[in-house]
C-alpha cells in the first residue's frame, strides 16, 4: 500500500514536471524581446488595426470571421492528429491567398491609401476663409430652402475619375454658381459637385455608393454615395438633405448627421478633417439645428 501510494505520488510529480516542460520549453525557445523586436509587433499591431477598422461594418467582416474559423478547425486538426483533414487544409492555404487579395482589393487599397493620406506641408486652398465662407453660404442657403446637394471638397488624393463622370465647369467657386447648380428643376441638380481648390471642376457627377450595412434605413442615395466617395479618397463630402435642409459631413467612410453651419467651418477648414469628425451610430443622431445664420 506505502508502495502504491508512493508510486502514483512519484507519477503526479512527472506528469505535472512534463506538463511545464510544454509550457516552458516554448517560451525558451523565443528570441529575446529587444526594442527591434518591439517596435516589430507595434508595426504589425497598427497595420492589423487600421485593416479592422476599414473592414468593420462591411461586408467583407463575415469573411474574416469564417478565416477565423477556418484556422481554428486547421489548429484542432494539428492537435487531434486528424491527417486528412489537416491535409486538406493545407493544401488549400496557398490559394487562399490569392483569393484574399481578390476579395480585400478594396480594403487593402483603403489601407494603403489611409496610410498615405498623410500631409507633409503646405496647405489646402479651402484653409484659406474666403473659399471656405463661400462653401458656408452655398451650404446655408441650399439649407433654408431645402434644396438637395451634395458637395465633395478634394484633398491629397485626387478625384479625376468622378470628375470625368460629370460635367466639366472648371469654374471659380462662388456661392452663387453652387446655389445656381442645385436648383431644383436644373439640369445639374442631379448628382455631385467637386471642389478642386478655389475651384468647381464639375458638377453633375456620378459617386458610388457605400455598402456599408450598418446604415440607417433612412439614409437615401445622396447620402450613401456621400460616404462612397469618401470611402475611396481623403475627400470631404458635404450633404444638404432635400426632405429635412439638415445638413451632413461625411469623411472616411463615416457620416456625422444634421451638423451645424459653425461644425462645417471647422471641419471644412481642418487640416485632418476625417480625425476630427464624430460619426454617428448607425449614422442616426438627435436633431440639432443651425446655431448660425449665413445671409
Amino acid at each position: 500500500m506505502f508502495y502504491s501510494a508512493g508510486w502514483l505520488h512519484w507519477d503526479r510529480e512527472i506528469q505535472w514536471q512534463h506538463m511545464g516542460n510544454l509550457v516552458t520549453e516554448p517560451l525558451a525557445q523565443l528570441p529575446p524581446l529587444t526594442f527591434t523586436a518591439v517596435a516589430d509587433i507595434l508595426a504589425v499591431a497598427f497595420l492589423i488595426y487600421q485593416f479592422i477598422l476599414i473592414v468593420r461594418g462591411r461586408r467583407s467582416a463575415p469573411v474574416l470571421t469564417g478565416i477565423a474559423i477556418l484556422v481554428l478547425i486547421y489548429l484542432a486538426a494539428v492537435a487531434l492528429h486528424l491527417e486528412l483533414l489537416r491535409s486538406i487544409l493545407a493544401a488549400l492555404a496557398p490559394y487562399t491567398i490569392f483569393a484574399l487579395i481578390v476579395m480585400f482589393q478594396s480594403e487593402l487599397r483603403r489601407l494603403l491609401a489611409r496610410l498615405g493620406r498623410r500631409r507633409a506641408f503646405g496647405a489646402s486652398p479651402l484653409e484659406r476663409r474666403e473659399l471656405a465662407d463661400e462653401v458656408l453660404l452655398a451650404v446655408s442657403q441650399l439649407s433654408q430652402q431645402q434644396m438637395g446637394a451634395l458637395i465633395v471638397v478634394e484633398r491629397n488624393i485626387g478625384l479625376r475619375t468622378f470628375v470625368e463622370s460629370g460635367v466639366a465647369l472648371d469654374a471659380l467657386l462662388s456661392r452663387d454658381l453652387l446655389v445656381c447648380i442645385f436648383h431644383k428643376g436644373g439640369l445639374l441638380h442631379d448628382g455631385a459637385v467637386i471642389v478642386q481648390g478655389d475651384r468647381i471642376a464639375a458638377a453633375a457627377c456620378f459617386l458610388p455608393l457605400t455598402t456599408k450595412p450598418a446604415l440607417s434605413a433612412e439614409l437615401g442615395t445622396r447620402h450613401r454615395a456621400a460616404i462612397g466617395v469618401t470611402e475611396e479618397a481623403d475627400c470631404l463630402s458635404i450633404v444638404v438633405s432635400e426632405e429635412t435642409g439638415r445638413i451632413s459631413l461625411a469623411a472616411l467612410g463615416e457620416i456625422e448627421l444634421d451638423v451645424t453651419l459653425d461644425r462645417v467651418r471647422e471641419v471644412l477648414t481642418s487640416r485632418n478633417p476625417s480625425r476630427d469628425l464624430r460619426p454617428a451610430d448607425g449614422a442616426s443622431q438627435p436633431a440639432r439645428r443651425a446655431s448660425v445664420e449665413y445671409p
